[in-house]
């Protein structure tokens, strides 16, 4: 039987990306809020299974698990990819604490709670088991303009180094992917710019990432390739992450 695969937000973007590259050896369980017109084509064109769920209520990440646990009986990789941007880009002292709220509860407490009720029953099951953060370069690199969305991404940083340390020696290998500027509808408004500013020298490798990027270093991991790498991160932002003179 193949593996199972949970990845979280993958009707568009980074998350489609992923999903798209792991159902060739997974069995996958794609999960959506609220595009299921974009779910379903992805499930047209995989074969995966899709299930609407906002990570960031309790009620919901118990609804996942126990649908994957009816479907397959087992799960052998989380990724925790679901993440939101402000609704407005606003300076840190105008920001408003209703968008501060809703950016924690689904970009920092719904992945940190899922990992905890996947982890219980990753080690009820037993062998090798996989998790992945997908986090971002903001975990460090300020933006006063989007300061909730930084706050939220450094604390699933550290989410996942928490749970990297406790459950190593349980056989469950967590790691953490920080993207870049990848192509996806979250930086339409800005791709512009930022075209710009990669073209001026921003990025070392001078081109915006795509979400195949993202999936390529979630391959690696899915295929053990890391298996003695845990607790690692993988910068897949161009050489943003390289301080130079």
């Amino acid at each position: 039987m193949k593996p199972v695969a949970i990845v979280t937000g993958a009707s568009r973007g980074i998350g489609r990306g992923i999903a798209q590259d792991l159902f060739r050896t997974h069995n996958v369980v794609a999960t959506y809020k609220g595009r299921r017109d974009a779910a379903e084509s992805l499930q047209a064109e995989t074969g995966c299974e899709i299930f609407q769920c906002d990570v960031g209520s309790a009620e919901d990440r118990l609804g996942l698990l126990a649908f994957t646990r009816e479907k397959f009986e087992r799960l052998d990789l989380l990724v925790n990819n679901a993440g939101i941007t402000q609704r407005v880009r606003a300076d840190i002292l105008e920001a408003t604490e209703e968008s501060f709220d809703e950016l924690i509860n689904t970009n920092l407490k719904g992945p940190h709670f899922l990992t905890q009720m996947a982890a219980r029953w990753m080690r009820e099951q037993g062998g090798v088991a996989r998790v992945v953060f997908v986090t971002s370069i903001s975990a460090y690199a300020p933006s006063v303009m989007r300061a909730e969305y930084c706050i939220s991404k450094a604390g699933l940083a550290m989410s996942a180094s928490l749970y990297a340390q406790r459950l190593a020696p349980e056989g469950i290998l967590v790691f953490e992917i920080r993207p870049g500027i990848i192509r996806t509808d979250m930086i339409t408004a800005v791709e512009k710019q930022y075209k710009e500013r990669i073209a001026g020298g921003l990025l070392p490798q001078r081109r915006m990432g795509e979400a195949a990027d993202v999936a390529k270093a979630v391959r690696a991991i899915a295929d053990g390739l890391l298996d003695y790498a845990a607790g690692q991160i993988l910068n897949v932002d161009g050489g943003f992450h390289m301080r130079g003179l």
